[in-house]
């Protein structure tokens, strides 16, 4: 009896020497890894070739060769995020929006402008301002700010930032300095702060209405020579038709800052004229 559990016992400690042995390795295996390896090395150089021959990220005419690149990097760009989405139409280019905004400078949050810091005069019914007891013209309420939107009137990251608003819809834009007031230095006023230079912005505005741009009045053509009533040599002119008198300033002065488009010394977001500065 004593026997067989001995050779039992012998048996069990071989049965786990052999488990513990590791099996040897045979040709199948090798195969299979170097299959493996091979299709690693496919895989990485279809990745290699995927990255030297990758879309370029612009859509590029025929004639204009691909070139290997990385990932594509803004350097600047004006954000915006819409508050409210409006349930009016979309605002249309080349019109005359009319918009209710408040301008802060990022750098410490003061407020340089705002479009109910701008009364507007009262105008009587034959086009002029009224005058007061005092003298002075009658200021009424303010009015929303109205520009040409997409024609260069304000400062580029403001018309570009609003693209796309619906009538009665909010939207935050965040304007880097570069499309900004860029290196100029809006100087301190009385009624207004200042922006320094390289100044980030930030805009609350809301689009009330989109109107047609007023048609600019059209001047008589002064009569060719020889013709009655001319003096004698006078060379004919055409008349040059006059801008429109609500279009807030002028696109030769990129720097200018915004202003109200009737009241001339109100400021509108990001205007280009002199006379129309957000302050």
């Amino acid at each position: 009896m004593n026997r067989i559990a001995l050779i039992l016992c012998l048996a069990a400690i071989a049965g786990a020497s052999y488990a513990q042995t590791p099996a040897p390795k045979t040709a199948a295996s090798k195969t299979t890894a170097s299959s493996t390896s091979a299709k690693a090395t496919t895989v990485r150089s279809t990745a290699a070739n995927a990255d030297t021959d990758a879309a370029p990220w612009l859509k590029l005419p025929p004639n204009v060769p691909r070139v290997m690149h990385g990932p594509v990097k803004i350097a600047i760009a004006a954000r915006y995020e819409d508050i409210k989405v409006g349930t009016g139409p979309v605002g249309e280019p080349d019109k005359l929006w009319h918009i209710k905004y408040t301008g802060w400078r990022a750098a410490d949050g003061v407020k340089f402008d705002s479009w109910d810091d701008h009364p507007q005069p009262v105008i009587g019914a034959d086009g002029k301002p009224e005058m007061g007891p005092d003298g002075k013209p009658k200021v009424g309420e303010p009015q929303p700010m109205a520009f040409p939107q997409g024609m260069g009137r304000l400062i580029p990251g403001f018309d570009y930032a609003v693209t796309g608003m619906h009538v009665g819809g909010k939207r935050r834009l965040f304007i880097p300095w570069q499309l900004a007031y860029g290196m100029r230095s809006i100087p301190d006023r009385p009624d207004h702060p200042g922006i320094p230079a390289k100044s980030d912005l930030i805009f609350d505005v809301e689009l009330v209405e989109v109107t047609d741009l007023p048609t600019p009045p059209t001047m008589p053509m002064r009569p060719p020579t020889g013709a009655p009533g001319t003096p004698p040599g006078s060379v004919p002119r055409p008349a040059t038709p006059p801008p429109p008198t609500n279009a807030p300033g002028a696109a030769s002065q990129p720097s200018a800052p915004p202003k109200a488009a009737t009241a001339p010394a109100a400021s509108q977001p990001g205007t280009t004229t002199t006379e129309s500065q957000p302050k």
